[in-house]
Protein backbone atom coordinates (compact mmCIF):
# COMPACT_ATOMS: atom_id res chain seq x y z
CA UNK A 1 0.00 0.00 0.00
CA UNK A 2 3.33 2.46 0.09
CA UNK A 3 2.94 3.54 -3.63
CA UNK A 4 -1.00 4.61 -3.85
CA UNK A 5 0.16 6.52 -0.54
CA UNK A 6 3.04 8.21 -2.54
CA UNK A 7 0.50 9.52 -4.91
CA UNK A 8 -1.52 10.46 -2.02
CA UNK A 9 0.92 12.73 -0.47
CA UNK A 10 2.51 14.14 -3.63
CA UNK A 11 -0.86 14.84 -5.10
CA UNK A 12 -1.92 17.05 -1.71
CA UNK A 13 1.81 18.39 -1.91
CA UNK A 14 1.62 19.59 -5.07
CA UNK A 15 -2.12 20.84 -4.62
CA UNK A 16 -0.88 22.43 -1.11
CA UNK A 17 1.92 24.54 -2.72
CA UNK A 18 -0.75 25.58 -6.08
CA UNK A 19 -2.75 26.87 -3.07
CA UNK A 20 -0.13 28.67 -1.73
CA UNK A 21 0.56 30.32 -4.85
CA UNK A 22 2.51 28.24 -7.11
CA UNK A 23 0.59 28.70 -10.06
CA UNK A 24 2.19 25.63 -11.42
CA UNK A 25 0.32 23.71 -9.29
CA UNK A 26 -2.84 25.93 -9.25
CA UNK A 27 -5.39 23.01 -10.61
CA UNK A 28 -6.07 19.50 -9.02
CA UNK A 29 -5.91 17.66 -12.47
CA UNK A 30 -1.94 19.27 -12.92
CA UNK A 31 -0.98 18.29 -9.17
CA UNK A 32 -2.29 14.72 -10.10
CA UNK A 33 0.07 14.19 -12.83
CA UNK A 34 2.79 15.56 -10.92
CA UNK A 35 1.58 12.95 -8.25
CA UNK A 36 1.41 9.89 -11.04
CA UNK A 37 5.13 10.98 -11.77
CA UNK A 38 6.10 10.80 -8.74
CA UNK A 39 4.50 7.51 -8.11
CA UNK A 40 6.14 6.54 -11.35
CA UNK A 41 9.61 7.67 -10.77
CA UNK A 42 9.14 5.39 -7.47
CA UNK A 43 7.79 2.35 -9.48
CA UNK A 44 10.24 2.43 -12.35
CA UNK A 45 13.45 2.68 -9.97
CA UNK A 46 12.59 -0.90 -8.93
CA UNK A 47 13.01 -2.34 -12.08
CA UNK A 48 16.76 -1.02 -12.09
CA UNK A 49 17.53 -2.20 -8.57
CA UNK A 50 19.80 -5.02 -8.18
CA UNK A 51 18.54 -8.32 -6.62
CA UNK A 52 20.66 -8.34 -3.81
CA UNK A 53 18.60 -5.87 -2.47
CA UNK A 54 16.10 -7.04 -0.59
CA UNK A 55 14.70 -4.02 1.67
CA UNK A 56 12.71 -2.99 -1.39
CA UNK A 57 11.25 -4.85 -4.75
CA UNK A 58 13.84 -5.55 -6.74
CA UNK A 59 14.08 -6.07 -10.74
CA UNK A 60 14.14 -10.16 -9.78
CA UNK A 61 11.07 -9.42 -8.18
CA UNK A 62 10.10 -7.52 -11.13
CA UNK A 63 11.01 -10.38 -13.19
CA UNK A 64 8.92 -12.93 -10.86
CA UNK A 65 5.86 -11.19 -11.94
CA UNK A 66 6.39 -11.72 -15.74
CA UNK A 67 3.94 -14.57 -17.38
CA UNK A 68 6.24 -17.19 -18.49
CA UNK A 69 4.28 -17.03 -22.07
CA UNK A 70 6.49 -13.72 -22.38
CA UNK A 71 10.00 -13.74 -23.50
CA UNK A 72 12.77 -12.41 -22.00
CA UNK A 73 11.60 -10.98 -19.09
CA UNK A 74 14.33 -9.27 -17.98
CA UNK A 75 14.45 -7.33 -21.12
CA UNK A 76 10.31 -6.41 -20.74
CA UNK A 77 10.94 -5.47 -16.64
CA UNK A 78 13.93 -2.66 -17.90
CA UNK A 79 12.01 -1.54 -20.91
CA UNK A 80 8.70 -1.12 -18.66
CA UNK A 81 11.33 0.71 -16.30
CA UNK A 82 12.23 3.22 -19.30
CA UNK A 83 8.95 3.59 -20.37
CA UNK A 84 8.16 4.31 -16.48
CA UNK A 85 10.30 7.00 -16.60
CA UNK A 86 9.55 8.61 -19.50
CA UNK A 87 5.66 8.57 -18.75
CA UNK A 88 6.68 10.61 -15.62
CA UNK A 89 8.63 13.36 -17.73
CA UNK A 90 5.74 13.20 -20.35
CA UNK A 91 3.15 13.99 -17.38
CA UNK A 92 4.99 17.16 -15.84
CA UNK A 93 5.74 18.98 -19.40
CA UNK A 94 2.63 20.41 -20.15
CA UNK A 95 3.28 19.86 -23.84
CA UNK A 96 3.63 16.38 -23.25
CA UNK A 97 1.16 15.81 -20.67
CA UNK A 98 -1.58 14.46 -22.64
CA UNK A 99 -0.22 12.06 -24.80
CA UNK A 100 2.09 10.91 -22.00
CA UNK A 101 -1.48 10.49 -19.96
CA UNK A 102 -2.95 8.21 -22.32
CA UNK A 103 0.52 6.03 -23.05
CA UNK A 104 1.24 5.58 -19.11
CA UNK A 105 -2.85 4.79 -18.87
CA UNK A 106 -2.08 1.90 -21.75
CA UNK A 107 0.77 0.91 -20.28
CA UNK A 108 -0.68 0.13 -17.19
CA UNK A 109 -3.63 -1.64 -18.61
CA UNK A 110 -0.52 -3.42 -20.67
CA UNK A 111 1.23 -4.41 -17.38
CA UNK A 112 -1.61 -5.31 -15.37
CA UNK A 113 -1.21 -9.41 -16.86
CA UNK A 114 1.69 -9.12 -14.90
CA UNK A 115 0.04 -8.13 -11.76
CA UNK A 116 -2.66 -10.91 -12.12
CA UNK A 117 0.11 -13.58 -12.47
CA UNK A 118 1.89 -12.33 -9.43
CA UNK A 119 -1.31 -12.31 -7.63
CA UNK A 120 -2.45 -15.40 -8.62
CA UNK A 121 1.01 -17.74 -8.29
CA UNK A 122 1.97 -15.73 -4.80
CA UNK A 123 4.85 -13.92 -6.22
CA UNK A 124 6.54 -12.15 -2.96
CA UNK A 125 7.86 -8.50 -2.97
CA UNK A 126 11.08 -7.69 -1.35
CA UNK A 127 10.47 -11.09 0.38
CA UNK A 128 7.16 -9.94 1.81
CA UNK A 129 3.55 -11.27 1.35
CA UNK A 130 2.24 -11.54 -2.05
CA UNK A 131 -0.53 -8.87 -2.91
CA UNK A 132 -3.66 -10.38 -3.16
CA UNK A 133 -5.86 -9.92 -6.78
CA UNK A 134 -8.36 -8.03 -4.69
CA UNK A 135 -5.88 -5.19 -3.37
CA UNK A 136 -4.19 -4.90 -7.26
CA UNK A 137 -6.99 -4.47 -9.39
CA UNK A 138 -8.61 -1.72 -7.98
CA UNK A 139 -4.93 -0.18 -7.23
CA UNK A 140 -4.24 -0.75 -11.44
CA UNK A 141 -8.09 1.11 -11.84
CA UNK A 142 -6.53 4.12 -9.59
CA UNK A 143 -3.79 4.27 -11.28
CA UNK A 144 -5.30 4.15 -14.72
CA UNK A 145 -8.21 6.43 -13.78
CA UNK A 146 -5.47 9.52 -12.67
CA UNK A 147 -3.65 8.91 -15.70
CA UNK A 148 -6.85 9.52 -17.87
CA UNK A 149 -7.72 12.25 -15.61
CA UNK A 150 -4.36 14.18 -16.03
CA UNK A 151 -4.73 13.53 -19.91
CA UNK A 152 -8.43 14.92 -20.49
CA UNK A 153 -8.58 18.20 -21.59
CA UNK A 154 -8.76 20.83 -19.18
CA UNK A 155 -11.22 23.61 -19.83
CA UNK A 156 -8.50 26.20 -19.14
CA UNK A 157 -6.93 24.82 -22.29
CA UNK A 158 -9.46 25.54 -24.57
CA UNK A 159 -9.49 28.41 -26.81
CA UNK A 160 -12.40 30.73 -26.27
CA UNK A 161 -15.09 31.43 -28.61
CA UNK A 162 -15.22 35.07 -29.16
CA UNK A 163 -18.25 36.32 -27.73
CA UNK A 164 -20.66 38.22 -30.12
CA UNK A 165 -20.88 41.93 -29.40
CA UNK A 166 -24.24 43.20 -27.76
CA UNK A 167 -26.11 45.36 -30.33
CA UNK A 168 -27.78 48.23 -28.92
Amino acid sequence: MLVPLVLLTALLAFRGLGALGVRRFRTWRVSAAHGLAVMLVLTASAHFVPPSVTVMPNSADMVGMVPPQIPFPELVVYGTGVLELAGAAGLVLPATRRVAGWCVAALFVLMFPANVYAALNGVPFAGGEPTPLAVRLPEQLLYIGVAVWAAWPSREGRIAEPRPAAVA
